[in-house]
């Protein structure tokens, strides 16, 4: 499960070099908005060169420009090639905007060197198109790994002014549609950016939030927001040891329906605790 997802705007060279020493699950080499039209071509070319460099922890992913963009076939020449592990696609509104990506990829992964599917797509969803056709997104292409909420684009497509605090930034109709989707195909489901850098304790409020809604990662944009994230979805020593007892009520009858700490404990609780029990031996 990659926790968090690091953007890192592609024009940028001491922030591309730092971001090849840290240790975020995702580093996201940013060609779209985060880059003046002016540095896309720069931007491409030290990603490009970032891409083949020695590998480090973090997975490596480059947001291109959308589906259909007049810059998508400049951004893929520059990618395509070792080192790279996937594709982050914004302002997916429906499902060919994927299936149009899988076959350019399929096209250019040989002569790239790579092996056939092996660049992976992380759809974002950042539009009301986007979200009511979200459940086939997510079923579009086998090269998904997950879903991504756009919060800022979202709330431009519908109008919204702030997505601050508040019941408006909450957004939770929408984040929980792209929770449903991504899990109703086993996809990861990523969660907005937490847009205040200087506020770790609230960051640290949105990310539990986002855990209790079922998203498995959230965007980030600086690295001092990586630790908090991973902070969050580590395991406690408490949700640790109720788990622990949950798995031995459960053994203790068989395999069959106990009790654990006053509650009964059933096949679905069980797998919840097991999964617990795996975060916690696989957190770092």
């Amino acid at each position: 499960m990659m926790r968090s997802w690091l953007f890192v705007p592609g024009h940028r060279q001491r922030m591309i070099d730092r971001a090849l020493g840290l240790e975020p699950d995702a580093v996201i080499f940013d060609l779209e908005d985060g880059v003046p039209p002016d540095a896309v071509d720069a931007a491409r070319q030290r990603v490009g060169t970032a891409l083949g460099s020695v590998p480090g922890k973090a997975r490596r992913f480059v947001r291109t420009h959308a589906a259909g963009h007049a810059e998508l076939d400049a951004d893929l020449q520059a990618v395509i090639r070792p080192g790279l592990c996937g594709l982050v696609l914004p302002k997916v509104e429906r499902p060919d905007d994927v299936r149009l990506v899988d076959t350019a990829l399929s096209e250019r992964e040989p002569a790239a060197g790579l092996p056939q599917g092996s660049v992976r797509l992380l759809a974002t969803i950042e539009s009301a198109p986007g979200l009511v056709r979200a459940p086939a997104i997510a079923a579009a292409c086998p090269r998904l790994v997950g879903l991504m909420f756009g919060a800022e684009d979202f709330a431009l497509d519908l109008g919204i002014f702030s997505t601050g605090k508040g019941a408006a930034g909450e957004m939770l109709y929408a984040r929980s549609a792209v929770v449903v989707a991504a899990a109703s195909v086993h996809l990861q489901a990523v969660d907005r950016v937490y847009l205040d850098i200087r506020d770790p304790d609230g960051l640290a409020r949105e990310t539990r939030r986002a855990r209790e809604l079922g998203f498995t990662g959230k965007a980030l944009i600086h690295p001092g927001q990586i630790e908090v994230v991973h902070r969050v979805y580590r395991p406690t020593d408490e949700e640790v040891e109720q788990a622990r007892r949950v798995v031995a009520a459960f053994e203790a009858e068989g395999g069959g329906a106990g009790v654990a700490d006053g509650r009964m404990v059933d096949l679905p609780v069980v797998k919840r605790a097991r999964r617990i029990l795996e975060l916690h031996g696989g957190a770092s």
